[in-house]
């Protein structure tokens, strides 16, 4: 559809709500009505031409006593997956000037769609909205202005007598498009901006298609494949994503089959997607979106798809996928799709963090990902820039990203502009997964830095202001398939191993003094309380060893015989106040030794290093380098070794600023001093004059 023609449909639709819901509802709730109008008259055209012989056909298999379900029947006759076997169209209904009866026969009319329609306009809940149009005088005035000639909602153009176009079709994703429109126009008006995390623009979405099939466009086979999004808003990225494998294999001369899948926990996006379905001709398919959480409440738990395109939701919290689990912990979960076992730990978690679940979206498509097949699996996901390094080592974000790295699946990350979304003017990145890559790609990641590369809008989308035009897309494609021979200021390629480290805690030893003057002592009685402690101390003190106090190691010795002799037990609560009270840190001192007469770490000089998996001799060699020539009583904590894997576009794609030469700055002074020359002597002689 062109751009006038879709603007015009924009301009209708607003029309519409100030023209029959103003002062009956709030801007707000103009979609509550508007937005199940749009499909259902969306319907209603389709299904138009061959109402009259569906209405017959009904007749004759009441007349013939005909009791079972006739819809399958009648949908034959409309020729769609959807029928309405009411005795109206809308424009029938247009001509009842009695409220009370064309109440009634809306009614009729709606409860006269298939069972597959009547759940998606359940979900919109347009019902409850009816008495409140019908008592305001509004409903026959909405269904007028829905089926205004000059306006074609349907999926088929409206053509002239002469058989040329009158009227542009209405195609399903420009349909989803308008949609995701109208929810954002009205929401701009009361200044709610969530809705926007419902869907992607379309410039992005044939992005990520083109990411998706053009890469492996000459292993496109005729055969069937299956696309999936486990978020899948009005499914604007499956028809995209059909669509273009579908042109890809037609200019090969190959025959594909494509099922489509989704998931959908919105009521109104989850009813359009359904819309979408039915409104293709895929009736069957409309059981292929599933109503539900995808992290709870996983709608295809045994499926594997060929393709995975998704904008999962992101700095929102999922705690309440918690509670839908049966209202557990973070650390009670045991869903398979994301405590996997891995790198011989059989509780290995990519669970991230609880205010971000990006990544259980990404950790779900890999769980469904194809393995037994030559394409395997393709999966094209965006992320904000806490995917990319957010998570300690050991985390569950950093634990999926090593999952996906060592296992060779990350093929690519395209780094987008800012300002690209309706809602958001974050940095965003494409993440591209496939575990089958060509041979040249394995063992290597593409990074591409595409920030710089829009075009601006003459008039701000919400918080879009600039758009990846068709010759940007090619350009962005262009520098995925050149890979290593793509310009060096936008493509970079490095070895898996580049963006992994090792995090491990340096450890430096605790060195106490003991300090038994009179104040501390004091503390010590009157916290401790231990009449058999303080006469230990006073014994220590009587004897003259309170010159020695300097080593801790000494002293506890010299106390622990104190105690034996005088059959005291020396607990671990005496010793904690013991330190608590008589000793203090201080760097020349012995370290202290515990049991086994190691040295105990000091807390407070713990050092946490991440040592680059290529570093040389790993570890032990970094220590040796690069830490003991500088603190030498330092030692590795073996036991805190991790892996973890981050990535970062600034540190590879970062151009420091050109600083100005001494020259050049001398120069600007004098020019500066030349332009300024008599200046001050003349203010100074005007003050004199004065």
């Amino acid at each position: 559809m062109n751009q006038s023609t879709y603007n015009a449909l924009k301009s209708f639709i607003w029309g519409i709500a100030n023209d029959c819901l103003v002062d009956v509802y709030d801007v707000g709730d103009y979609r509550k009505v508007i937005l199940p109008m749009l499909v259902i008259r969306r319907f209603d055209a389709v299904l138009e031409p061959k109402h009259e012989e569906v209405v017959a056909a009904k007749k004759r298999f009441e007349e013939d006593g005909v009791t079972v379900d006739i819809d399958p029947a009648l949908c034959g006759i409309a020729g769609q997956a959807f029928v309405n076997k009411s005795d109206f169209t809308l424009r029938d209904l247009r001509s009842r000037t009695n409220q009370q009866q064309l109440r009634k026969d809306f009614i009729d009319y709606l409860d006269g769609f298939s069972k597959n329609v009547q759940e998606i306009i359940n979900k919109f809940h347009f019902r409850d909205q009816i008495p409140r149009l019908s008592e305001q005088d509004r409903l026959g005035l909405l269904i007028e202005k829905f089926v205004d000639p000059s306006i074609n909602l349907s999926n088929k153009p409206v053509l002239n007598e002469d058989g040329s176009e009158k009227l542009e079709a209405l195609d399903n994703h420009t349909m989803g498009t308008l949609f995701e429109e109208v929810i954002r126009m009205f929401n701009e008006q009361t200044n709610v901006t969530d809705a926007g995390r419902h869907f992607t623009p379309r410039d992005i979405i044939e992005l990520m298609a083109d990411l998706a099939f053009i890469p492996i466009q000459d292993k496109i086979q005729s055969t069937t494949y299956r696309i999936y999004d486990g978020a899948c808003g009005t499914g604007g990225m499956l028809t995209v994503g059909e669509s273009c494998i579908q042109n890809l294999a037609e200019r090969r001369g190959k025959k594909v089959s494509i099922n489509l899948f989704g998931q959908e926990n919105f009521d109104e996006t989850y009813a359009i997607a359904c819309a979408d379905m039915l409104l293709k001709g895929e009736g069957t398919q409309v059981n292929n979106i599933f109503f539900g959480s995808t992290i709870s409440n996983d709608g295809f738990p045994k499926d594997e798809f060929d393709f995975m395109l998704s904008n999962p939701p992101f700095g929102t919290s999922w705690k309440a996928e918690l509670k839908a689990w049966g209202d557990i912990k973070k650390d009670e979960i045991t869903d398979p799709r994301f405590i996997i076992d891995y790198d011989g730990n059989p509780e290995y978690s990519l669970i991230p963090d609880i205010g971000d679940p990006q990544m259980l979206f990404l950790a779900n498509n890999i769980s469904k990902m194809k393995r037994n097949t030559d394409l395997g699996s393709r999966i094209i996901e965006v992320h904000n820039s806490s995917s990319i390094s957010n998570g300690s080592a050991g985390s569950g974000s950093s634990n999926l990203r090593r999952y996906i790295i060592e296992n060779d699946m990350l093929e690519a990350i395209v780094a987008l502009p800012e300002n690209m979304f309706y809602n958001t003017g974050i940095s965003t990145f494409l993440w591209v997964v496939t575990n089958h890559k060509e041979e040249r790609r394995k063992g290597y990641i593409q990074l591409i830095d595409a920030s710089s590369l829009k075009k601006p809008l003459r008039k701000n989308v919400g918080e879009k202001n600039s758009e990846i035009s068709p010759e940007i897309r090619r350009q962005i494609i262009n520098l995925y398939l050149d890979y290593k021979d793509a310009d060096s200021n936008f493509s970079k390629i490095f070895s898996n191993k580049e963006f992994g480290y090792y995090s491990v805690d340096i450890q430096r030893p605790l060195r106490l003094r003991v300090n038994l003057d009179s104040e501390r002592i004091t503390a010590l009685k009157e916290n401790s309380k231990d009449k058999e402690l303080m006469n230990l101390i006073a014994i220590y003190l009587e004897k003259g060893h309170a010159d020695k106090c300097l080593d801790f190691n000494l002293f506890m010795q010299d106390i622990e015989r104190l105690a034996k002799a005088k059959n005291v037990k020396l607990t671990v609560k005496r010793k904690k106040a013991i330190r608590d009270f008589l000793t203090e840190i201080n760097e020349n001192a012995e370290p202290v030794l515990d049991s086994k007469g190691k040295p105990e770490p000091d807390k407070n000089l713990k050092d946490t290093e991440q040592i680059p998996l290529l570093y040389e001799g790993g570890v032990e060699c970094y220590w040796e380098n690069e830490i003991k020539p500088y603190v030498p009583d330092s030692w590795i904590d073996k036991k805190t070794i991790s892996i973890g894997y981050e990535l970062s576009f600034t540190k590879y794609f970062y151009k420091p600023l050109e600083l100005r030469t001494p020259e050049e700055i001398v120069s600007d002074i004098q020019k500066v001093e030349s332009n300024t020359d008599g200046l001050l002597a003349s203010i100074i002689g005007g003050v004199k004059n004065a």
